[in-house]
């Protein structure tokens, strides 16, 4: 009895201790990227970013959460309290808990269950429970249409995602996240399902409400959207939740479509590159491709989003899945385990 709880406490620690190893970068890396995004877009602005707060102004993250945390808690008079409080910690907790199952390396991953893919797309799901409990809970007209807005933008693109998602995992015969990408190692599914890896990036960019999709916050509508009554270290955390699932975007975007930590060149000087770097290599440049997007175009209309979602991204998946689906069992190419 004794062996089996000293052996239980030491599996609770040790996934302690990675969940540590693995979120404490993500942090800093959610951090950073705040920064970098700030000097990409002045860079393509003929601006020169943040470069006062330390050298190039790498220090600017740190004084932007030490602002944040000073600033006063306002919590409106009619809200809920406790729904208006736990709404950014939902949404955070959700951007966090889904690096679960992500695999950085062969084997380095905290879960590496055979359902990696359902497991991702149930959290991305209930993504849209934050901010519908933000919007509801703070009481006001403008939070609340912002809140709707998101949520129908959210659940629109979630239906291309999961088309796309069928798509890849019936060419890798497998919903395990490091079985998708060990099936990758002959060609990347970039190249054969380019068409999907562009719904996805889009989606994505809708998912996390990025610009062009950044209707929820339309500044000249309904100011902040679903934050409008936020503040302080509330709102700082709705601003890391979307950067976090940026990077969690970029990161099944890599794991799809990009090989994921295999070298994408092979030869021999690049295949002795360590895995994890390739992966964050790629998650990188997806994160650039972003960025990029958000200073090349201007924001949708809101029916320019639907018809987007519904009326390109809807048809163009399912028929790309049913052509996937029709080539694979034809040349007999169908995974064994599909």
């Amino acid at each position: 009895m004794n062996a089996f709880l000293a052996t239980d406490i030491g599996q609770v620690i040790l996934t302690f201790v990675e969940a540590l190893v693995l979120l404490v970068p993500l942090l800093l890396c959610v951090a950073y990227l705040t920064v970098a995004e700030r000097k990409i877009l002045g860079a393509m602005q003929l601006r020169k970013g943040p470069n006062v707060v330390g050298i190039w102004g790498m220090l600017q993250a740190f004084a932007d959460a030490l602002k944040m945390f000073m600033k006063e808690q306002i919590i409106p008079t009619g809200a809920n309290r406790a729904l208006f409080v736990m709404a950014p910690m939902l949404t955070m907790i959700l951007a966090l808990i889904a690096w679960a199952v992500i695999p950085v390396n062969q084997g380095w991953a905290i879960a590496d269950i055979n359902v990696g893919i359902l497991y991702l797309f149930a959290i991305s799901s209930l993504g849209v429970y934050g901010i519908i409990i933000a919007g509801w809970a703070s009481n006001s007209k403008y939070a609340f249409l912002g809140a709707l807005r998101s949520a129908a933008q959210m659940v629109s693109y979630e239906v291309s995602i999961g088309f796309v998602m069928v798509t890849v995992l019936l060419c890798a015969g497998t919903l395990n996240l490091t079985g998708i990408v060990d099936a990758q190692r002959t060609v990347f599914f970039a190249v054969p399902l380019f068409p999907m890896l562009i719904v996805y990036f889009v989606s994505a960019l809708a998912e996390t409400n990025r610009a062009p999709f950044d209707i929820a916050e339309g500044e000249s509508e309904i100011v902040a959207g679903f934050m409008v009554e936020y503040s302080g270290i509330s709102w700082a955390l709705f601003f890391l939740g979307e950067y976090a699932n940026m990077i969690l975007q970029s990161a099944m975007v890599t794991i799809l479509f990009l090989g994921g930590w295999l070298s994408p060149i092979p030869l021999a000087p690049f295949t002795w590159v360590p895995g994890p770097i390739w992966f964050i290599a790629k998650i990188a440049f997806v994160l650039f491709m972003m960025v990029w997007v958000r200073a090349t175009f201007p924001r949708f209309r809101y029916d320019q989003l639907m018809r987007l979602g519904w009326k390109v991204f809807l048809p163009l998946s399912l028929f790309w899945l049913v052509l996937t689906a029709g080539v694979l069992v034809f040349m007999g190419w169908l995974p064994h385990s599909a």
